[in-house]
């Protein structure tokens, strides 16, 4: 049997920290190892937890989610992926907290269905964005952005012009599915081209493949709404 998928939650809210461990906890392939009432428990807790997923609060006392997210996912060799908690879908902090290498976002209020689903897709390695949380990400993006980032750019020339274009279609938010679609590819080969990108550009998955994306210039906010 696959082991389940081992999560922390981080949040300093009680009633939220049981509430999604009673949620979770009644999944069969879900197991609450932990829960953290700050940023600097919860690098703690994937310290003496190793769990498989963070949910992870932007704000709390002490250390934000932002840094906290930041120390958990810059360890080398770390694993661990982290999902961003949030009341309001279009919080400022949200992008800043998938710039510092968080897997995705998932509202507070989501239903126990919601939840689980986003566990599960953040632990398989794919992107918890949808093409219209993704537009709206972009548009906060493009207000607070300065110029592309040289060091980026250059990386792209890593890229074949096939992986580059997927690349694009990854940060629109379409899934493999959709990709083969449009590019008349199957599915099987999108998903190997996907993985190629990943080793290439050094990122942890398709959501931090995307922020790639946009901060390197390759895909322009204003091109993509």
């Amino acid at each position: 049997m696959t082991p389940p998928i081992r999560a922390v939650i981080a949040d300093d809210q009680m009633m939220v920290r049981q509430g999604f461990t009673v949620l979770l906890n009644a999944e069969p392939d879900i197991e609450v190892v932990g829960q953290a009432v700050n940023g600097l428990d919860a690098v703690a807790k994937v310290d003496e937890l190793t769990p498989d997923v963070v949910l992870m609060d932007i704000r709390m006392p002490e250390l934000g989610g932002i840094e906290a997210t930041r120390r958990i996912t810059a360890r080398e060799g770390s694993e661990v992926k982290v999902l961003v908690l949030t009341t309001f879908d279009l919080d400022e902090y949200v992008y800043e907290a998938l710039r510092a290498g968080a897997s995705g976002f998932l509202l507070k209020d989501a239903s126990a269905d919601e939840l689980a689903h986003a566990v599960r897709v953040v632990a398989t390695g794919d992107a918890l964005l949808s093409p219209n949380i993704t537009k709206r990400l972009i548009v906060e993006f493009s207000r607070t952005a300065g110029a592309p980032r040289a060091p980026l750019k250059e990386r792209i020339g890593d890229l074949t012009e096939r992986e580059t274009e997927v690349l694009s279609l990854i940060a629109a938010g379409l899934s493999n599915a959709e990709i083969a679609g449009q590019l008349t590819l199957a599915e099987q080969t999108v998903k190997t081209h996907v993985g190629r990108i990943l080793v290439k550009l050094g990122v942890r998955d398709r959501t931090q493949a995307a922020v790639f994306a946009y901060e390197s210039g390759l895909v322009r906010p204003a091109t993509s709404l």
